[in-house]
C-alpha cells in the first residue's frame, strides 16, 4: 500500500461547494451585524470586506489541509499543523481579503481613518475565523468517524459471513461423505460414480475465489452439481428442476445460500418417502414495500412435509444447522429486511423461501 503522502489528492467538490455556501452565509450574517451597529455606511462595504476575508480564509484553510498527509486519514492535519493551519489561514485571509476589498471599494484600510477600525476588524476576523474553522473541523471529524465506523462494520460483516461459510462448507462435505459411506456398502458401482462426481464438484468449489458473494448463476450451477451428485445415490427416487431467469443470472448472492435448503429438502422431505419426490429451485423478483424490488429464492419439494418426521425434544421443524446458518447470514446482510420462511407445499411437501431487497427505497 502506498504511503499517505503518495496518495493522489481527492477532493469532494460537492462538499467544498456546501462549505463555501455555509461560509458565505456566515459572512453575510456578520456583515449584517456590523451594518446594524453602523448604519451610516452603505451595506455593501461591510458585506464586501466580510465576503472577501471570509472566503479567502476558508479557501486557504479548507484546501490547505489537503497538503498534509494526515488529513487524508483523519480529515484534519494532526499535531502542530492542525493548529498552525487555521492561524496562518486567518492571518493571510485577513490581509489578502482586506486588500481585495480595498481595491473593490476604492478605499484604504491602512490610512488614518481606516486604522481606527483596524482593531475591531481584526477582532471580528479572529473570532469569526476561529468559530467557522472549529465548526468545519467538528463536521469533518464527524464525517471521518462515520466513514470509519461504516468501514469497520463492513469488515465485521464480511468476517462474520466468512465464518458462517467456513462452518457451512464442512457441514455439506460431511453430509456428502456420510451418504457415500452408506452407498459403498449397498452399491459399490454407484458409489464409484458418486465419488467421481464429488471429486469434480469439490474441485470446482475449492477452485472458486473466496468471496462473500458470487453470481446467482454460479449458485445454481453449484446446486446442479450437487443434485447430480445426490441423484447418483437416490436414483429414480429424486428428480429436480432449476428455474433461473436469464435476467437474474448475474445478481450477486452469498455462496452456499441455497444449498442448505436443498440438503434439508432431500434429508427431511425425499429420503423418508419410499417413492422419493421432486425438488424445484426457483428465483424471481417481486415488488416490495416502499418501492423496493425483492429477490425471492424458493426451494420446494414433494416429500414428507413439515412435521412428518419426529423432531428431537429440544428442536422444532426448520431449526437444523444449515437452516440456522441461512437465517443468520440473512440477518447479517439485510437485518429485518431479509426473511426466511418454511411452509407447507401444495399438494404435499415443504416450501422454503428466502426474500430480501435488491434496491433501496425509491
Amino acid at each position: 500500500m502506498a504511503p499517505a503522502s503518495a496518495l493522489p489528492l481527492k477532493i469532494d467538490w460537492i462538499d467544498k461547494l456546501q462549505r463555501l455556501l455555509q461560509t458565505l452565509a456566515f459572512c453575510l450574517a456578520i456583515s449584517g451585524i456590523q451594518y446594524a451597529f453602523r448604519p451610516e455606511k452603505p451595506y455593501y462595504i461591510p458585506a464586501t470586506y466580510s465576503l472577501a476575508i471570509g472566503t479567502l480564509t476558508w479557501a486557504l484553510i479548507d484546501f490547505g489541509r489537503h497538503l498534509f498527509p494526515s488529513s487524508h486519514e483523519y480529515g484534519w492535519p494532526k499535531g502542530f499543523a492542525g493548529v498552525a493551519l487555521p492561524l496562518v489561514g486567518i492571518v493571510l485571509g485577513y490581509l489578502g481579503g482586506t486588500l481585495l476589498a480595498d481595491w473593490s471599494c476604492g478605499v484604504s484600510s491602512w490610512d488614518t481613518e481606516g486604522r481606527a477600525q483596524l482593531r475591531i476588524s481584526i477582532g471580528i476576523t479572529v473570532v469569526a475565523g476561529t468559530v467557522i474553522s472549529y465548526y468545519f473541523y467538528v463536521n469533518g471529524k464527524s464525517a471521518w468517524l462515520q466513514a470509519r465506523m461504516a468501514e469497520v462494520h463492513s469488515q465485521a460483516t464480511e468476517a462474520q459471513l466468512k465464518l458462517l461459510e467456513t462452518q457451512l462448507e464442512p457441514h455439506m462435505l460431511f453430509n456428502t461423505l456420510a451418504n457415500l459411506r452408506v452407498l459403498i456398502g449397498t452399491d459399490p458401482v454407484r458409489a464409484q460414480e458418486m465419488l467421481d462426481r464429488m471429486i469434480a464438484y469439490l474441485r470446482a468449489t475449492l477452485n472458486a475465489s473466496r468471496s462473500t458473494q458470487h453470481p446467482l448463476g454460479d449458485e445454481f450451477q453449484r446446486l446442479a452439481d450437487y443434485l447430480e451428485l445426490m441423484a447418483v445415490r437416490m436414483g429414480p427416487r429424486m428428480a429436480y428442476t432449476l428455474d433461473l431467469p436469464q435476467a437474474l443470472r448475474d445478481l450477486p448472492v452469498p455462496p452456499l445460500l441455497l444449498q442448505p435448503l436443498v440438503e434439508n429438502a432431500i434429508r427431511h422431505g425425499l429420503e423418508p418417502e419410499v417413492e422419493g419426490g421432486h425438488i424445484t429451485v426457483q428465483a424471481r423478483t417481486q415488488s416490495g414495500p416502499e418501492g423496493r424490488t425483492l429477490l425471492v429464492l424458493q426451494v420446494s419439494d414433494t416429500g414428507a412435509g413439515l412435521g412428518a418426521a419426529p423432531q428431537p425434544a429440544a428442536t422444532s421443524p426448520g431449526t437444523s444447522f444449515g437452516l440456522a446458518q441461512v437465517r443468520e447470514r440473512l440477518a447479517t446482510l439485510h437485518g429485518d429486511a431479509g426473511q426466511f420462511t418454511l411452509a407447507a407445499n401444495t399438494p404435499k411437501g415443504t416450501r422454503a423461501t428466502i426474500t430480501y431487497p435488491l434496491s433501496a427505497p425509491a
